[in-house]
């Protein structure tokens, strides 16, 4: 069916869509009293940055925080809904939300819309049960892993988790793994750049480190790029004289 549709729009003269490149790094870790998110600050429109310090984990419920990789619109609108449908949930049950809860209702959206919305997703918290982190794909997957990555620099991050990651982490050692798991995707992922953000999920409650690190910082410039006149030799030269009829003239007085 699908050749089908794209034979005959083939020939009509339209051409099939394209996937969007998109570039994020985030990441997260289950360490020994919460959860510990990270992401880096930039967001690209095609091969150029649009922005240098962007908010990739959004806020879902007072113990549940989100990060998100893909169609930056997608994943802002994806996370406010979420989060405003959590708040009304915990209203109606008058119980904090779980993890999972959230988790399950943003795998029965996204699956609804087929992979049209370009979310995806890791999302972390500490409930009732304990601390908890999962992974959502744009088509509505899910898994919960003791750490995950994702966006397109995830497979430089998760190198860094597969080699250094052990279970009960303390804090300090957990957020120096999930910064360095961040700057490897900065640093070798040109979708991926700027500062590195992280999010301290505990039962005691919620630590947002806005410009945790900034790795890739502006070096100075280390050498003279103004040349003598006359360094480069003009081999030719032509001059094509333009014929202009001044046909108005005025003059305006600037405040000042």
């Amino acid at each position: 069916r699908n050749a089908a549709l794209e034979g005959e729009l083939t020939q009509i003269g339209y051409k099939a869509p394209k996937a969007r490149k998109t570039g994020t790094t985030i990441a997260g870790i289950v360490f020994k009293d919460g959860v510990i998110l990270g992401a880096d600050t930039r967001a690209t429109d095609d091969m150029v940055v649009a922005d240098k310090n962007c908010m990739k984990i959004h806020y879902i419920a007072p113990n549940i925080y989100c990060c998100g990789a893909g169609v930056a619109a997608d994943a802002e609108v994806t996370t406010q809904m979420m989060s405003s449908n959590v708040e009304l949930h915990a209203l109606s049950t008058g119980r904090p939300p779980r993890v999972v809860t959230v988790t399950r209702q943003l795998k029965q959206m996204l699956f609804r819309y087929q992979g049209h919305i370009g979310s995806s997703l890791i999302v972390g918290g500490v409930d009732v049960t304990g601390p908890h982190l999962y992974s959502i794909y744009p088509h509505g997957s899910t898994d919960k892993l003791p750490f995950v990555t994702m966006g397109s620099g995830s497979a430089a991050a998760v190198a860094v988790f597969e080699d250094r990651y052990k279970p009960d982490m303390e804090l300090e050692e957990g957020k120096a793994l999930v910064r360095d798991a961040i700057a490897a995707g900065i640093f070798c992922d040109l979708g991926s750049g700027s500062n590195v953000d992280l999010c301290v999920i505990t039962e005691a409650g919620v630590t947002y480190l806005r410009g945790f690190d900034r790795p890739a910082q502006r070096g100075q410039r280390e050498g003279q790029y103004r040349y003598q006149h006359g360094t480069t030799a003009v081999l030719t030269e032509t001059v094509t004289p333009l014929t202009l009829e001044l046909l108005d003239e005025t003059v305006q007085l600037m405040e000042t």
